[in-house]
Protein backbone atom coordinates (compact mmCIF):
# COMPACT_ATOMS: atom_id res chain seq x y z
CA UNK A 1 0.00 0.00 0.00
CA UNK A 2 2.72 1.91 0.90
CA UNK A 3 4.52 1.60 -2.27
CA UNK A 4 1.30 2.34 -4.09
CA UNK A 5 1.06 5.78 -2.35
CA UNK A 6 4.57 6.85 -2.93
CA UNK A 7 4.73 5.52 -6.72
CA UNK A 8 1.31 8.04 -6.81
CA UNK A 9 3.44 10.79 -5.41
CA UNK A 10 6.13 10.35 -7.35
CA UNK A 11 4.15 10.55 -10.63
CA UNK A 12 1.91 13.35 -9.51
CA UNK A 13 5.29 15.01 -8.64
CA UNK A 14 6.73 14.60 -12.26
CA UNK A 15 3.68 15.74 -13.75
CA UNK A 16 3.53 19.16 -11.42
CA UNK A 17 6.99 20.08 -11.43
CA UNK A 18 7.56 19.78 -15.90
CA UNK A 19 4.52 21.33 -16.20
CA UNK A 20 5.24 24.76 -13.73
CA UNK A 21 8.96 24.10 -15.45
CA UNK A 22 7.46 24.49 -18.94
CA UNK A 23 5.29 27.59 -17.89
CA UNK A 24 8.52 29.14 -16.31
CA UNK A 25 10.39 28.22 -19.27
CA UNK A 26 8.39 30.08 -22.02
CA UNK A 27 7.76 33.37 -19.25
CA UNK A 28 11.88 33.47 -18.57
CA UNK A 29 12.21 33.27 -22.45
CA UNK A 30 9.52 36.10 -22.52
CA UNK A 31 11.36 38.17 -19.90
CA UNK A 32 14.63 38.03 -21.98
CA UNK A 33 13.79 39.29 -24.91
CA UNK A 34 11.67 42.00 -23.13
CA UNK A 35 14.92 42.64 -21.23
CA UNK A 36 16.62 42.46 -24.42
CA UNK A 37 14.59 45.25 -26.00
CA UNK A 38 15.04 47.54 -23.26
CA UNK A 39 19.18 46.58 -23.76
CA UNK A 40 18.87 47.26 -27.31
CA UNK A 41 16.76 50.72 -26.60
CA UNK A 42 19.65 52.37 -24.60
CA UNK A 43 22.38 51.23 -26.07
CA UNK A 44 21.27 52.41 -29.67
CA UNK A 45 20.34 55.78 -27.89
CA UNK A 46 23.79 55.80 -26.39
CA UNK A 47 22.01 56.22 -22.75
CA UNK A 48 25.54 55.17 -21.17
CA UNK A 49 27.21 57.85 -22.44
CA UNK A 50 28.84 59.90 -19.84
CA UNK A 51 26.38 62.84 -20.99
CA UNK A 52 23.62 61.17 -21.07
CA UNK A 53 24.02 59.04 -17.33
CA UNK A 54 21.82 61.30 -15.50
CA UNK A 55 18.95 61.31 -17.48
CA UNK A 56 18.93 57.61 -17.46
CA UNK A 57 16.58 57.36 -15.17
CA UNK A 58 14.10 58.52 -16.47
CA UNK A 59 14.46 57.01 -20.13
CA UNK A 60 11.25 55.12 -21.14
CA UNK A 61 13.54 52.13 -21.82
CA UNK A 62 14.18 52.01 -18.53
CA UNK A 63 10.84 50.17 -17.77
CA UNK A 64 11.27 47.73 -20.14
CA UNK A 65 14.67 46.84 -18.59
CA UNK A 66 13.32 46.39 -15.08
CA UNK A 67 10.34 44.47 -16.33
CA UNK A 68 12.07 41.96 -17.86
CA UNK A 69 14.62 41.66 -15.39
CA UNK A 70 12.25 41.05 -13.02
CA UNK A 71 10.56 39.13 -14.84
CA UNK A 72 13.60 36.83 -15.70
CA UNK A 73 14.56 36.39 -12.26
CA UNK A 74 11.13 35.47 -10.98
CA UNK A 75 10.44 32.88 -13.55
CA UNK A 76 13.91 31.38 -13.57
CA UNK A 77 14.07 30.92 -9.93
CA UNK A 78 10.51 28.69 -10.61
CA UNK A 79 12.24 26.79 -13.23
CA UNK A 80 15.37 25.73 -11.17
CA UNK A 81 12.91 25.04 -7.92
CA UNK A 82 10.75 22.78 -10.34
CA UNK A 83 13.63 21.16 -11.98
CA UNK A 84 15.25 20.65 -9.04
CA UNK A 85 12.39 20.19 -6.47
CA UNK A 86 14.24 22.73 -4.51
CA UNK A 87 11.36 23.80 -1.36
CA UNK A 88 13.73 27.05 -0.81
CA UNK A 89 13.02 28.39 -4.48
CA UNK A 90 9.86 27.17 -4.63
CA UNK A 91 8.69 28.94 -1.83
CA UNK A 92 10.73 32.11 -2.80
CA UNK A 93 8.36 31.98 -6.17
CA UNK A 94 5.49 31.44 -4.77
CA UNK A 95 5.74 34.48 -2.08
CA UNK A 96 6.90 36.55 -4.87
CA UNK A 97 4.26 35.67 -7.20
CA UNK A 98 1.28 36.13 -4.48
CA UNK A 99 3.08 39.76 -3.82
CA UNK A 100 3.07 40.47 -7.40
CA UNK A 101 -0.82 39.69 -7.31
CA UNK A 102 -1.72 41.39 -4.48
CA UNK A 103 0.35 44.37 -6.09
CA UNK A 104 -2.24 44.05 -9.56
CA UNK A 105 -5.28 43.75 -7.31
CA UNK A 106 -4.36 47.31 -5.35
CA UNK A 107 -3.28 49.41 -8.45
CA UNK A 108 -7.00 47.89 -10.49
CA UNK A 109 -8.43 49.13 -7.03
CA UNK A 110 -7.04 51.92 -6.86
CA UNK A 111 -7.14 52.99 -10.67
CA UNK A 112 -10.99 52.17 -10.25
CA UNK A 113 -11.64 54.80 -7.09
CA UNK A 114 -9.37 57.21 -8.71
CA UNK A 115 -10.56 56.97 -12.22
CA UNK A 116 -11.14 61.08 -12.28
CA UNK A 117 -7.40 61.63 -10.72
CA UNK A 118 -6.19 58.87 -13.85
CA UNK A 119 -7.01 61.30 -16.72
CA UNK A 120 -5.20 64.13 -15.25
CA UNK A 121 -2.00 62.20 -14.41
CA UNK A 122 -2.18 60.82 -18.31
CA UNK A 123 -2.52 64.77 -19.46
CA UNK A 124 0.31 65.91 -17.25
CA UNK A 125 2.06 62.60 -18.98
CA UNK A 126 1.02 63.35 -22.37
CA UNK A 127 2.17 67.14 -21.94
CA UNK A 128 5.26 65.93 -20.74
CA UNK A 129 6.27 63.83 -23.70
CA UNK A 130 5.25 66.63 -26.41
CA UNK A 131 7.71 68.95 -24.68
CA UNK A 132 10.74 66.14 -24.79
CA UNK A 133 8.86 65.09 -28.48
CA UNK A 134 11.90 66.19 -30.43
CA UNK A 135 14.90 65.28 -27.70
CA UNK A 136 13.31 61.86 -27.14
CA UNK A 137 13.41 59.16 -29.49
CA UNK A 138 10.91 57.03 -27.42
CA UNK A 139 8.67 59.32 -26.72
CA UNK A 140 8.56 60.47 -29.80
CA UNK A 141 8.03 57.33 -31.22
CA UNK A 142 4.94 56.50 -28.40
CA UNK A 143 3.30 59.88 -29.60
CA UNK A 144 3.21 59.53 -32.93
CA UNK A 145 2.05 55.69 -32.50
CA UNK A 146 -1.03 57.47 -30.37
CA UNK A 147 -1.94 60.45 -32.43
CA UNK A 148 -1.62 58.04 -35.90
CA UNK A 149 -3.46 55.09 -34.68
CA UNK A 150 -6.21 57.43 -32.72
CA UNK A 151 -6.67 59.97 -35.37
CA UNK A 152 -5.74 62.66 -32.83
CA UNK A 153 -3.06 66.12 -32.24
CA UNK A 154 -2.03 67.23 -28.88
CA UNK A 155 -3.33 66.30 -25.83
CA UNK A 156 -7.22 68.32 -25.46
CA UNK A 157 -6.31 69.75 -29.15
CA UNK A 158 -3.99 70.55 -31.72
CA UNK A 159 -2.91 73.65 -30.23
CA UNK A 160 -1.37 72.17 -27.65
CA UNK A 161 1.69 71.40 -29.53
CA UNK A 162 2.84 75.50 -28.70
CA UNK A 163 3.81 74.03 -25.63
CA UNK A 164 6.71 72.61 -27.43
CA UNK A 165 10.07 74.74 -28.33
CA UNK A 166 10.16 73.87 -31.81
CA UNK A 167 6.37 74.36 -32.85
CA UNK A 168 5.81 77.13 -30.24
CA UNK A 169 4.59 80.25 -32.77
CA UNK A 170 7.27 81.99 -31.54
CA UNK A 171 10.07 79.55 -32.35
CA UNK A 172 12.64 80.52 -35.29
CA UNK A 173 12.13 77.51 -37.32
CA UNK A 174 10.06 76.39 -39.83
CA UNK A 175 8.31 74.31 -37.33
CA UNK A 176 7.19 77.35 -35.50
CA UNK A 177 3.33 77.47 -35.18
CA UNK A 178 2.73 73.88 -36.88
CA UNK A 179 2.26 70.34 -35.67
CA UNK A 180 4.11 67.05 -35.97
CA UNK A 181 3.25 65.14 -39.13
CA UNK A 182 1.04 62.09 -37.61
CA UNK A 183 -1.66 64.93 -36.54
CA UNK A 184 -2.15 65.35 -40.70
CA UNK A 185 -5.20 63.37 -42.10
CA UNK A 186 -3.30 62.57 -44.92
CA UNK A 187 0.29 63.04 -44.31
CA UNK A 188 1.14 61.07 -47.46
CA UNK A 189 1.82 63.40 -50.49
CA UNK A 190 0.45 61.73 -53.54
CA UNK A 191 -0.62 58.77 -51.86
CA UNK A 192 3.35 57.34 -51.39
CA UNK A 193 5.63 59.83 -50.24
CA UNK A 194 5.49 60.48 -46.24
CA UNK A 195 5.03 64.81 -46.07
CA UNK A 196 6.86 65.76 -43.23
CA UNK A 197 6.04 68.88 -43.60
CA UNK A 198 2.40 68.71 -43.45
CA UNK A 199 1.27 69.89 -40.45
CA UNK A 200 3.48 73.52 -41.19
CA UNK A 201 1.61 76.64 -40.09
CA UNK A 202 -1.47 74.33 -38.68
CA UNK A 203 -2.13 75.84 -35.39
CA UNK A 204 -2.70 79.34 -37.01
CA UNK A 205 -5.18 78.16 -38.55
CA UNK A 206 -8.89 78.28 -37.65
CA UNK A 207 -10.90 75.22 -36.63
CA UNK A 208 -12.91 74.89 -39.79
CA UNK A 209 -10.00 75.22 -42.14
CA UNK A 210 -8.01 73.31 -40.30
CA UNK A 211 -10.16 70.58 -39.99
CA UNK A 212 -9.43 69.38 -43.98
CA UNK A 213 -5.93 69.59 -42.69
CA UNK A 214 -5.14 67.94 -39.34
CA UNK A 215 -7.13 66.30 -36.41
CA UNK A 216 -8.55 68.59 -34.15
CA UNK A 217 -9.44 66.45 -31.31
CA UNK A 218 -7.52 65.48 -28.38
CA UNK A 219 -5.41 62.47 -27.90
CA UNK A 220 -6.60 62.28 -24.32
CA UNK A 221 -10.80 62.04 -25.61
CA UNK A 222 -9.63 59.22 -28.33
CA UNK A 223 -7.82 57.08 -25.70
CA UNK A 224 -10.74 57.45 -23.24
CA UNK A 225 -12.89 56.19 -26.21
CA UNK A 226 -10.20 53.42 -27.02
CA UNK A 227 -10.82 52.46 -23.37
CA UNK A 228 -14.62 51.85 -23.62
CA UNK A 229 -14.54 50.32 -26.96
CA UNK A 230 -12.51 47.96 -25.22
CA UNK A 231 -13.03 47.50 -21.55
CA UNK A 232 -14.54 43.78 -22.51
CA UNK A 233 -11.19 42.75 -23.83
CA UNK A 234 -9.40 44.67 -21.36
CA UNK A 235 -11.10 42.92 -18.32
CA UNK A 236 -10.61 39.37 -20.10
CA UNK A 237 -7.01 39.82 -20.29
CA UNK A 238 -6.86 41.29 -17.15
CA UNK A 239 -8.87 38.36 -15.76
CA UNK A 240 -6.94 35.44 -17.56
CA UNK A 241 -3.53 36.79 -16.59
CA UNK A 242 -4.60 37.02 -12.90
CA UNK A 243 -6.00 33.71 -13.37
CA UNK A 244 -2.80 32.45 -14.42
CA UNK A 245 -0.88 33.73 -11.86
CA UNK A 246 -3.50 32.34 -9.33
CA UNK A 247 -3.20 28.76 -10.66
CA UNK A 248 0.76 29.13 -10.83
CA UNK A 249 0.52 29.43 -7.27
CA UNK A 250 -1.95 26.68 -6.49
CA UNK A 251 0.63 24.56 -8.59
CA UNK A 252 3.76 25.39 -6.95
CA UNK A 253 1.49 24.71 -3.37
CA UNK A 254 0.63 21.20 -4.56
CA UNK A 255 4.17 20.74 -5.64
CA UNK A 256 5.57 21.88 -2.19
CA UNK A 257 3.01 19.14 -0.65
CA UNK A 258 3.98 16.83 -2.56
CA UNK A 259 7.65 17.07 -2.36
CA UNK A 260 7.82 17.37 1.34
CA UNK A 261 5.26 14.18 1.68
CA UNK A 262 7.35 12.04 -0.71
CA UNK A 263 10.41 13.14 1.69
CA UNK A 264 8.86 11.47 4.91
CA UNK A 265 7.22 8.60 3.25
CA UNK A 266 9.71 7.92 0.61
Amino acid sequence: MRVNLTSKVSCSNYFLKYFLFLCNLVFTVLGLVVLGLGMWGLISKESFAQEKIGSIGTDPMLILVTLGFVLTLLCLSGCVGALRENCSLLKLFSAAVLVLITAQVLVAIMAYSLGDQVGGYLRSGMLAAMVRYQDDLDLRFITDEIQSNLQCCGADNYRDWEINIYYNCSAPGVLACGVPATCCVDPLENGTVWNSQCGVGAQQLDEFTAQSVIFLGGCLGGISRWIEQHEGLIGTVGIVVLGVQILTVFITTRLLESIQWYKVYR
